[in-house]
């Protein structure tokens, strides 16, 4: 490291001054990281803070993680740094808390800053890897130094404050802004929740009776086809039975053989049953005579 910032004024600056003042101007970078440092300025300082965060780096690469891309936005109001994609602002650095700006000649793509936690009160020291841009961010920062400070002497002081409300207005903007989105996330994760309750009674099917795999009620002779009319606890009554017992389940007279008359048969059947009737009679007769083995009895 063998630049530390000064404000040039025997060169020109590369930027005009209306880009820095009434708007901003952008890199990308590759962002190494901060870590805490003992003093808010010098170049061993940054020496060891850049040592420690390649070594860092270094070993999150051998683990398969990736240097994260960062976009660097600079004005006179300080270096905001932000996703590149997302635009969402990582980290807001106030330039009159900026205290050390420096690259290093050796290796054209590290460049560094120190800057003082508005919170902690630490002071940071921030990484960066750039490829062939290291020395021109480094004279940007230093470009919007110069047009703060000139801006404070025509102000006589006065724009300091300004810019401590400036800052702090921007803090509080991004707190809400991050409330905001939580408040969104919150909101669409109970909307997902209510669209999941609203759709699952739809789904369930509700039966009151038990159903076969086709989602039939299974067929039962005794199971009436109607509802059943409440007793009031007490058991239902018995099936009904036919009004005439001489009749079976289909409403027809049982058969009887022997009462039928000669007319309800063909001649072939008549005579069949003539046979079996005289074949009945003769039993009869036979079952009513008496035997006797007494000799004096005159039946043999």
């Amino acid at each position: 490291m063998n630049r530390a910032f000064n404000r040039r004024k025997d060169k020109s600056w590369m930027h005009t001054p209306e880009a820095l003042a009434k708007h901003f101007i952008a890199y990308n970078a590759k962002f190494l990281g901060n870590t805490e440092v003992d003093q808010p300025k010098g170049t061993e300082v940054v020496k060891d803070a850049v040592r420690k965060l390649k070594f860092q780096r270094h070993i999150k690469k051998s683990e398969g993680q990736k240097t994260p891309k960062v976009e660097l936005q600079i004005s006179i109001y300080g270096v905001k740094i932000l996703d590149p994609k997302s635009k969402d602002v990582l980290y807001n650095c106030q330039l009159h808390r900026i205290s050390f700006c420096a690259d290093d000649k050796t290796d054209k793509r590290i460049f560094t800053f120190i800057c003082k936690d508005s919170e902690s009160n630490k002071h940071l020291c921030y990484v960066f890897d750039s490829e062939k841009c290291a020395e021109e961010i480094t004279l940007t920062i230093g470009q919007a130094f110069d047009l703060a400070y000139k801006k404070f002497l025509e102000s006589g002081g006065k724009d300091v404050e300004t810019r401590k409300q400036i800052g702090g207005l921007q803090k509080r903007i991004q707190e809400l802004e991050n409330e905001n989105s939580d408040l969104k996330r919150q909101l669409k994760n109970l909307e997902e929740q209510l669209m999941i309750a609203k759709v699952q009674p739809a789904d369930s099917v509700s039966s009151k009776s038990p159903t076969d795999v086709f989602d039939m009620i299974p067929f039962s002779t005794v199971t009436p086809l109607v509802p059943v009319p409440a007793n009031n606890g007490k058991p239902p009554p018995p099936p009904a039975r036919p009004a005439d017992p001489k009749k079976d389940l289909f409403g027809a007279e049982p058969f009887d053989p022997f009462i039928c008359g000669a007319a309800d048969f063909p001649p072939d059947i008549q005579s069949k049953l003539d046979e079996m009737q005289e074949g009945f009679k003769m039993g009869l007769t036979l079952e009513g005579t008496v035997f006797s083995l007494d000799p004096l009895d005159g039946h043999c």
